[in-house]
């Protein structure tokens, strides 16, 4: 029986199809690799695009010893034998771990130490950016790689390699069937090939469909669209258009998208473009980012409906972003103001609003700057307008 991923898996740089940004010869991740000073690196990137075939090159291009394992099954205790094993040697092994999103906080606390002092190289992988889910140490202390879907060409490539190394013939239109019903994924190209193979040497398109009957779901990453369809899904929800923003979220979902992924994008939304017009969005959105991170899919679909239907039925209002934009703006020119002495930690005649009413005049800025506009929408105008009385 053969095993296409297995044979024509690449062993070197040079061999890896559709991921020239990092392993052409000038590509930084391979320049890093060949002098040996890469760091640790974490990839992301949709599956069966080699995001664990690039982690065994590095580890054989830097001649290191390389232990693989998965998030969701590893233990503590296997990465401290590690550990321990080179802690007094000249070498440093390559620990490399799938579905990293899914360490718990102990487990990066245990990989906190040997990534400060360098003496192990980690590197991990994930179908979605894992920096959400790693602690700042983590991320302070590492790089980050995308791995992109594999184009049509590349997948056509590899499906010539494997036919004529194992003497397959097929039809055009099977041969079109094997691409691009894989939605960018080798491995799945290459194990419909293995399947159908192991039937009949010769490979039509009937052969092919009795074992997948529909395409793969191209996934919302496959040539920009993961980056298309959410923006849509955004610039939807903030233009208010409900029909079209739970229609791209369909998008999102049915393209394999996580649910944790939108409810963030969901999340910033609301407080960027909704705002303080309907603070309640971000409540609501937070809220609904815990919960499909507790439940999942199929049910989390209705949640982020809720959340998506909710913010477009919202007023809008982008005050919040504007300020903060403005205010960095400032900061980065170089507006670096006195603080006044009555509101410093020595509270030198500081006047305690309380005691007034709930508001008093008093110096808060040693000149004055201005960078929050209230709009007159939503719950927005009644802040302005309180605002506007402790003006008087």
């Amino acid at each position: 029986m053969l095993d296409f991923t297995y044979i024509l898996r690449p062993t070197s740089f040079d061999d890896v199809v559709g991921q020239e940004h990092l392993c052409s010869k000038n590509a930084p991740l391979r320049v890093l690799c060949e002098k040996g000073v890469l760091g640790h690196s974490f990839f992301y990137g949709p599956a069966g695009c080699g995001k664990t075939t690039i982690a065994r090159i590095i580890a054989k291009t830097m001649d290191l010893p390389f232990y693989e394992f998965n998030a969701t099954s590893i233990k503590i205790e296997q990465l401290r034998k590690i550990f321990d094993q080179y802690k007094n040697t000249l070498q440093k092994p390559l620990i490399f771990i799938d579905e990293v999103h899914r360490l718990a906080k102990n487990q990066q606390e245990v990989l906190l130490p040997v990534m400060e002092n360098n003496s192990v190289l980690i590197i991990g992988a994930s179908t979605e950016n894992p920096f959400f889910s790693l602690t700042s140490a983590i991320r302070s202390r590492s790089m980050l790689f995308e791995i992109k879907n594999i184009d049509n060409n590349s997948l056509e490539k590899l499906l010539l390699l494997a036919c004529v190394n194992s003497k397959i013939t097929y039809d055009e239109e099977a041969k079109e069937y094997l691409i691009k019903s894989s939605g960018g994924d080798a491995r799945a190209m290459l194990k419909l090939l293995e399947f159908a193979s192991n039937i009949n040497t010769h490979i039509t398109l009937k052969l092919l469909k009795s074992l997948r009957p529909n395409a793969l779901s191209a996934g919302s990453s496959e040539a920009g669209v993961h980056y298309d369809l959410a923006s849509a899904m955004i610039k939807s929800i903030r233009g208010s258009d409900a029909d079209a923003g739970i229609y791209y979220l369909a998008r999102l979902i049915d393209g394999g998208e996580s649910a944790e992924f939108i409810a963030r994008r969901l999340v910033i939304l609301a407080s960027e473009d909704v705002g303080n017009a309907n603070p309640q969005a971000l409540t609501l959105c937070t809220s609904a980012m815990t919960s499909v991170s507790k439940i999942g899919y199929p049910e989390a679909r209705i949640i982020l409906a809720q959340a998506v239907i909710y913010l477009c039925a919202s007023p809008k209002s982008n005050s919040a972003y504007l300020a903060i934009n403005a205010a960095l703006g400032a900061v980065n020119d170089g507006v670096m103001l006195e603080i006044p002495k009555n509101i410093t930690n020595k509270h030198e005649n500081y006047l305690y609003p309380h005691d007034f009413g709930g508001y008093i005049r008093q110096d808060y800025l040693s000149k004055p700057l201005k960078f929050v506009e209230f709009k007159e929408i939503g719950y927005e105008k009644k802040m302005k307008e309180w605002v506007a009385l402790t003006q008087k």
